[in-house]
């Protein structure tokens, strides 16, 4: 690993920057200096104790009975942080340190309405008045409220009322279909229901009108329903139902917040669900405040002065980072609608990847974090977002999702901005952060995360469970973090949890990605450990597979599977491909791609077949799916393999269905496509 250095940090970088803040503090305050950024990880994950109660005084939290301790008990699954502690997540979020209350601390874009822009005062007031609502609905702490919504103030606000109450928050986006909702809220037997009545994607306005009535009906512990009129700004409730205005009326009862303990439960959020139930991930108040405060804050570099935009949906991890925002000074930006298209009232909507870049630059909007994919789809189709809009104010770009490979690290910095840092990041729902990302200290090298974040003891891991360095290994924290789930919802005696991080190494977490750690610290993920291509006992990451699939100009997307051996064979390795409008995969273009597959990468990347589809198959959150892909060749049906309602195109799996019957009634022998 020795990426091209694209960006470098300014020589005065520890004055400008909020990690030289802190940096400073540690050195006023607790007589620590450090060097560089390695002394000062390699301090955050073997000094716990210190690290995180610098975190916590550095950053003020304001508590209402102190701690006992730091960390009572370190051992995974099951580490106590801050006993003793009460506090409440929605207080800090409020508190907007360094926002005036006449200046604006959530600016909304949306292809359904007009802009919406709420100050600081203005967002506490909506705050207090939905909170008096929920609690004429009769919330009190424990209670689950649900929110159908997308990224609008409303779900942030719902959201804020409910945390302040002790209450649980838990959202799906509301292009997510009824059974995947179903999966997710049977399970937490929410109380209240508060949903919107559609939205417009683009241009084409989307009904759930008959969605809400469904979920109404197979819920039987939602007591109160409530409607947010989005799509039709004139429409009445439904018989039974609230509206949005009658649970924010006009109200005498103060704004307050409910101390509770450090691991009370903020939010339930949920593995992706592509096969079977998603998993319930109960995060706590202390422990998604103190990370966020930190990520966002030391790593991100935002604070008063910011606008921090993620390009994300209800239904994805991000969308509950990006909310944070507040918290560290850092006024947020939410956009709801079709990236892809420029929607203009009156007029059809015409495709455009240019729509998030114009946003950026007429919101002021200084850290724009987005998907890789959707990065790699700009560089694609020849986008120059710099030439489209005045981004002279965009100081950050960040992507995740998926790896962003070398060429999406360039396209950045040739057609954006060369004086911006781009941050790699990549976590997960699990923690509800990144664990490996950037920083202000160090540069950003073309194709590499740059470093290990603060306080998260990430390891690579071999075969026999030793931690290797420049060598591929499976991703592993091997120290607890406090943001890991306080469990599982439903699961009181842990086994689903145990089960899903600490089956493989006893007290190590495990996450389930290959990543190669570079002796000077950065990162490169080169997939999922369950979608590993392994040939011949070579283990292959799909990204960088996809890195020289994706570079050829005939293919917009792509998919690779390996099916192993029952016998012990080198098995057969497919690969699916998206092309242009108007191709076809033909001998020559079959003989292109495995020519630079053999030559970027090595003949055991060169596919035993090679087919056309009309889509790959993506979660909401646009994370391929090559494990149920994988399932459904080897015979499982559809429904077994995927929740279908939790992905973006589920139309797509039918060519993979059919696929796997073809190669059924060949009675094993390979169809070409």
């Amino acid at each position: 690993m020795d990426g091209e250095v694209l960006w470098t940090p300014p020589a005065d970088v520890r004055d400008r920057s909020r990690i030289g803040s802190y940096l400073r503090w540690l050195r006023d305050h607790r007589g620590l200096e450090f060097d560089d950024y390695a002394d000062l990880w390699q301090w955050s994950v073997t000094d716990l104790d210190a690290f995180w109660r610098s975190i916590w005084d550095f950053f003020e939290v304001r508590t209402y009975t102190e701690p006992t301790a730091t960390l009572a008990d370190a051992r995974m699954p099951g580490a106590r942080w801050f006993p003793g502690a009460t506090l409440n997540y929605a207080e800090h979020v409020l508190r907007m340190p360094g926002i005036g209350d006449d200046e604006p601390v959530v600016i909304a874009h949306s292809q359904t309405r007009e802009p919406v822009t709420l100050t600081a005062a203005e967002l506490r007031e909506q705050v207090r008045r939905v909170r008096a609502g929920l609690v004429r609905l009769g919330v009190g702490s424990g209670d689950r409220v649900a929110a159908y919504a997308p990224n609008i103030p409303e779900t942030l606000v719902l959201m804020l009322a409910t945390a302040s109450l002790g209450a649980i928050f838990s959202s799906c986006a509301p292009e997510f279909g009824t059974r995947s909702v179903l999966d997710r809220w049977r399970q937490i037997e929410p109380t209240v229901l508060v949903a919107v009545d559609g939205y417009r994607y683009g241009d084409k306005p989307v009904d759930r009108r008959a969605e809400v009535a469904q979920l109404r009906a197979a819920l039987p512990s939602v007591v109160h329903a409530v409607v947010v009129p989005y799509l039709d700004p004139d429409a009445a409730p439904p018989d039974g139902a609230l509206s949005w205005a009658e649970l924010a009326a006009e109200t005498a009862e103060p704004l307050e917040f409910a101390p509770v303990p450090f691991d009370h439960p903020l939010y339930v959020l949920y593995s992706s669900g592509t096969t079977g139930l998603p998993k319930p991930i109960v995060h706590g108040h202390g422990g998604i405040l103190l990370e966020h405060l930190k990520v966002l804050a030391l790593h991100h570099d935002l604070g008063p002065g910011d606008r921090f935009l993620w390009f994300t949906t209800t239904g994805w991890m991000m969308w509950n980072y990006l909310v944070s925002g507040p918290a560290v000074g850092a006024a947020i930006v939410l956009f709801d609608g079709n990236p892809a298209v420029r929607a203009v009232p009156g007029r059809p909507a015409e495709p455009d990847l240019g729509t998030l870049w114009r946003m950026t630059a007429e919101t002021g909007t200084t850290y724009f974090g987005t998907s890789a994919p959707f990065l790699l789809a700009c560089r694609k189709a020849g986008l120059r977002p710099a030439e489209l809009a005045d981004l002279s104010a965009l100081r950050g770009v960040a992507s995740t999702g998926a790896p962003l490979p070398a060429e999406g690290f360039r396209w950045v910095y040739d057609e954006v901005g060369t004086d911006l840092q781009l941050h790699s990041l990549s976590g997960g729902t699990d923690v509800c952060t990144g664990f490996v990302g950037g920083v202000p200290l160090l540069p950003v090298r073309a194709g590499e995360i740059a470093c290990r974040c603060l306080g998260a003891r990430v390891e690579a891991r071999s075969a026999d469970g030793s931690p290797v360095l420049d060598q591929l290994g499976e991703l592993v924290i091997t120290a607890p973090m406090p943001s890991m789930p306080v469990g599982f919802w439903n699961d009181p005696d842990g086994r689903r949890y145990r089960e899903a991080y600490f089956d493989v190494y006893p007290g190590v977490w495990r996450h389930g990605d290959w990543i190669t750690v570079s002796g000077r610290g950065s990162c490169v993920i080169t997939g999922r450990s369950d979608a590993t291509l392994n040939r011949g006992g070579v283990r292959l990451g799909t990204a960088e597979f996809y890195s020289v699939v994706e570079g050829l100009p005939e293919v917009t997307d792509s998919l690779v599977v390996h099916l192993e051996d029952a016998e012990g064979g080198a098995g057969e390795l497919l690969l699916f491909v998206v092309l242009g409008e108007g191709l076809e995969l033909d001998a020559a273009l079959r003989s292109k791609i495995v020519r630079e597959l053999r030559t970027a990468l090595s003949p055991r990347h060169v596919p035993d077949e090679i087919h056309q589809v009309g889509a790959v198959p993506r979660t909401l959150s646009a994370k391929k799916l090559e494990v149920p892909v994988k399932k459904i060749l080897t015979g499982a049906p559809v429904d077994s393999a995927a929740a279908t309602g939790a992905l973006a195109n589920p139309e797509s799996l039918v060519a993979f269905e059919r696929l796997a019957r073809q190669r059924s009634a060949a009675d094993g022998v390979p169809v070409t496509g």
